[in-house]
């Protein structure tokens, strides 16, 4: 099966962990949140344009950050107009971005970008809830 999302091609790489039962890939995750993702887990600043339609829109930072639970690797971040990062995955050089089908045709640099962390995303309550939130209806959806 064909994805959209940015490196789904390398996005091959094992879980390391087995908390989230049936999801070994990254292509998993992206199918499993595909019921998951919604208004509530869209950050804020964006939810009036939020649709099922373009459902991954607002999703990068909290989804890059369940994936890095799931996979290992690091999460960086591309500088975006107004000073926020757009969020994605390497893991032992396989580079995905889950989220990146938001920007539609427009092409993203993923080299030579700054590591991201969770403690500094994560000081904003709003975005650490979205994320446990996340983590807790994927939770539920595998089960």
């Amino acid at each position: 099966m064909a994805y959209k999302f940015y490196g789904w091609e390398q996005a091959t790489v094992p879980a390391v962990t087995n908390d989230y039962p049936g999801i070994h890939t990254p292509q998993e995750l992206y199918d499993a949140l595909l019921n998951v993702w919604c208004e509530y887990t869209c950050a804020p600043r964006l939810r009036e344009e939020w649709s099922r339609e373009n459902i991954t829109l607002g999703q990068c930072s909290i989804t890059a950050f369940l994936a890095q639970d799931i996979f290992g690797g690091k999460v960086y971040g591309v500088l975006r107009p107004g000073g926020n990062y757009h969020c994605y995955n390497d893991v032992d050089g396989h580079v995905f971005d889950l989220t990146s089908e938001q920007f539609g045709d427009e092409e993203l640099s993923y080299e030579d970008n700054p590591e991201q962390f969770r403690e500094v995303h994560f000081q904003k309550t709003e975005k650490k809830e979205r994320y446990e939130y996340l983590c807790e209806q994927l939770k539920n959806a595998l089960t």
